[in-house]
């Protein structure tokens, strides 16, 4: 027994070694404007060249989440639920690592099946880590002021923002094999993408919750060219209408509840511009007092009820039980990471006892960068 812990424990060095190398090398970010380019053509060689690719990427954006992991603050890395999540990074970079090179079809054909499993693993990494958070959260004196926590935030935008990054490339590289693609599509990226009728999808949905959660739903009006489209990520659109549409419903349904007024409509403009697509999100729930607008993009912040604090035993939730309507506040902080991923941004104004609107900004010109952090 005492062999078998010994020699695991060196297994874990030497590790623990290689993601310290790995993690030290650099990043190579790539463009939206790149990935279609280069998608436009799934051949043979082009898969082979990105597997080839990825098969170094890789374990350089996870051996650093996985440092990142092992060295938080608070003991936020002692955390069972962070434990979890650290071990899901270190498996992925075992497989990557144990994968030899890629040669020919067949190679680039099995490492496509592995990085589909690595991404089905990391599924649930966002509500695990918010449970982890919760965890720190039951534990932290409650006088903490949760902005003064600003090392747990920048680590949580760094290691949500290389989750896009890494879900993305995998994701686009797995959509490249599909024989039948939709029309318009280059893996993940929609090259004629309608963000009117995306807002449209993404408000239907977030008014079932609603209605789910409270029984009725305010309208949402939508206002834009119906026609007009642009190259994007149309399932990140979603993610962020959605989120946005599903705040302001809440704020709407519960001002609006005990009255026997007619909730007013949500409201959502899209507007076309030659750089920046923005799309405002406009309701009239109340607005959000100043003293909030600071934390309303931090991770350890929600206006709703905790869904965590009705759980008795916080290590035995289940994950898939976690997609309430809201609790976890990490909706809005996600969302800009993904407005920010390829060159956007999202802003929230507020009215206090009137509204808020939400401008989304995304980039047109598909060119910047991805933010490697």
């Amino acid at each position: 027994m005492a062999a078998k812990k010994a020699s695991e424990s060196v297994i874990s060095k030497g590790l623990m070694d290689e993601v310290q190398r790995w993690g030290a090398m650099k990043q190579t970010g790539v463009s939206l404007r790149y990935m279609t380019e280069f998608g436009s053509r799934p051949t043979d060689r082009n898969l082979l060249i990105s597997s080839q690719f990825l098969h170094k990427e890789l374990p350089i954006r996870i051996a650093r989440r996985a440092i990142d992991l092992q060295t938080l603050p608070h003991g936020l890395s002692l955390k069972p639920a962070v434990l979890k999540v650290r071990d899901w990074y270190l498996e992925s970079f075992r497989d990557l690592r144990s994968f030899p090179g890629i040669k020919d079809k067949n190679d680039e054909w099995e490492f496509t099946q592995m990085i589909k499993m690595i991404k089905v693993r990391h599924n649930n990494v966002v509500p695990m880590m918010a449970l982890g958070v919760q965890q720190l959260k039951k534990d932290l004196n409650p006088k903490v002021v949760y902005e003064d926590l600003n090392e747990i935030h920048q680590f949580l935008d760094r290691f949500y923002m290389s989750r896009i990054g890494i879900r993305m490339l995998i994701g686009q590289h797995v959509a490249l094999h599909d024989p039948n693609p939709p029309p318009d599509c280059i893996g993940y990226i929609h090259t004629k993408m309608s963000p009117v009728e995306v807002a449209r999808n993404a408000s239907e949905d977030a008014r079932s919750i609603c209605l789910r959660e409270y029984g009725s739903s305010p309208e949402v009006s939508i206002y834009g060219d119906p026609n007009f489209t642009f190259p994007y990520v149309p399932t990140h659109l979603h993610l962020m209408v959605f989120e946005l549409v599903k705040n302001s419903l809440r704020a709407v349904q519960e001002r609006y509840m005990e009255s026997d007024k007619v909730a007013p409509p949500v409201r959502i403009i899209v507007a076309d511009g030659l750089e920046d697509v923005t799309i405002k999100v406009s309701d009239e729930g109340g607005g959000i007092r100043r003293s909030g607008l600071p934390k309303i993009f931090t991770y350890l912040y929600s206006t709703a009820k905790n869904p965590l604090d009705e759980q008795s035993d916080l290590g035995t939730t289940d994950v898939a039980t976690m997609s309430t309507l809201a609790g976890y506040g990490y909706g809005l902080p996600i969302s800009r990471l993904y407005a920010r991923y390829f060159g956007g941004d999202l802003q929230i104004i507020s009215m206090e006892g009137y509204g808020t609107d939400a401008y989304l900004h995304l980039s047109r010109l598909g060119d910047s960068q991805e933010p490697l952090p």
